[in-house]
């Protein structure tokens, strides 16, 4: 009877948000995102001067052209990568070329235990990060679980980057400076009708690669609300972007006729993701920014995201499940302090 009575709860409550939903869309931001699309991103030409920017998967798409930027305007790296081979790889070619130190730490941003580890490598830097790119990512055709038994692609594409925020708030915190920028999508619109926080496994629903993926980027987009408020008056900022219709390797985990149709189809209308690397630069250097936070960017422009990335009931509800899923409890230390525990 308790689960018959909750599961009417739940219809109740997913009625309740797409009628709410539903009358908060406008033309007026649809229009707004097309025309975005087909703008370029703002160019910053100072340069970055031996500052920390640490980076997630930057050892191929959007990642590793962010990094080479970041390298060309004098920025020191630390990446965050899952291969050993290509990260050496990728620090011997940045440091050859840019002359500027480029770091790496291995890491499964599939796996949780993985992700904290690095979050508490990364507290422990005496240097500052003066700004942290959550770049990492993936896309499936078809639902897979993690080793702990949660849907890959909402670990990776949203729980990683809330792992290592939530862990590094103390640092940031005390730096009293910093940019953290996340890499979402316009493809957060595929969860139109919002976050199904009782089945963020996807075991009551027939998984799609597209909802699946917009799910866990309306999560990112969910969770920067709530970070936002833990930063406000801190120097730190948060923000999210569209890095642009661009080419990446996202997408090689599935199967043979995905990669092909990606390759001989979608790859062939996108573009370099080059102007995602001078997006980043933007957000990540320039003062135009400097105090704005909490918002979504198509590139380097504001746009007002769907109606459920703006629901703040459900963010704390996220934020809650996102703690537990995470193995994290929030301990108030005398300065204020969030600290994270067993």
């Amino acid at each position: 009877m308790r689960a018959a009575a909750n599961g009417k709860y739940q219809m109740v409550k997913k009625n309740r948000k797409f009628f709410k939903y539903f009358k908060e869309y406008q033309w007026s931001n649809i229009s707004a995102m097309i025309k975005n699309s087909r703008l370029g991103p703002k160019i910053h030409t100072a340069d970055f001067n031996n500052k920390l920017v640490v980076i997630t998967g930057a050892t191929s798409g959007i990642g590793y052209h962010a990094a080479r930027k970041f390298a060309a305007h004098k920025a020191n790296l630390l990446c965050i990568n899952r291969n050993l081979n290509k990260s050496e790889a990728l620090r011997r070619e940045i440091e050859n070329e840019f002359g500027v130190k480029c770091d790496f730490k291995i890491a499964d941003l599939s796996a949780v235990e993985d992700i904290r580890r690095v979050a508490d490598e990364l507290l422990e830097l005496a240097t500052p990060i003066d700004v942290l790119i959550h770049n990492a990512g993936v896309y499936l055709t078809k639902r897979e679980l993690t080793a702990a038994g949660l849907e890959k692609v909402f670990v990776i594409q949203y729980l990683a980057s809330f792992i290592l925020n939530y862990i590094l708030l103390k640092k940031l915190k005390a730096q009293g400076k910093g940019r953290i920028i996340m890499v979402n999508s316009e493809g957060h619109r595929f969860a139109a009708w919002g976050l199904r926080l009782d089945d963020l496994n996807w075991q009551t629903r027939r998984y799609s690669g597209l909802k699946s993926y917009g799910s866990a980027k309306l999560a990112q987009l969910l969770s920067m609300i709530v970070f936002n408020e833990h930063l406000q008056n801190t120097g730190v900022t948060i923000n999210s972007m569209h890095p642009g219709a661009v080419k990446t390797d996202t997408g090689q985990e599935n199967g043979p006729v995905y990669r092909w149709f990606k390759r001989n189809f979608i790859d062939k209308t996108l573009k370099s993701p080059e102007i995602s690397a001078e997006a980043l630069y933007y957000l990540g250097v320039s003062k135009e920014v400097e105090a704005i936070s909490g918002k979504f960017f198509n590139l380097t422009r504001e746009e007002v995201p769907a109606p459920p990335a703006l629901d703040r009931e459900v963010a704390f509800e996220l934020w809650q499940k996102s703690l537990a899923l995470s193995g994290l409890h929030v301990q108030k230390t005398a300065n204020g302090f969030a600290k994270s525990g067993n």
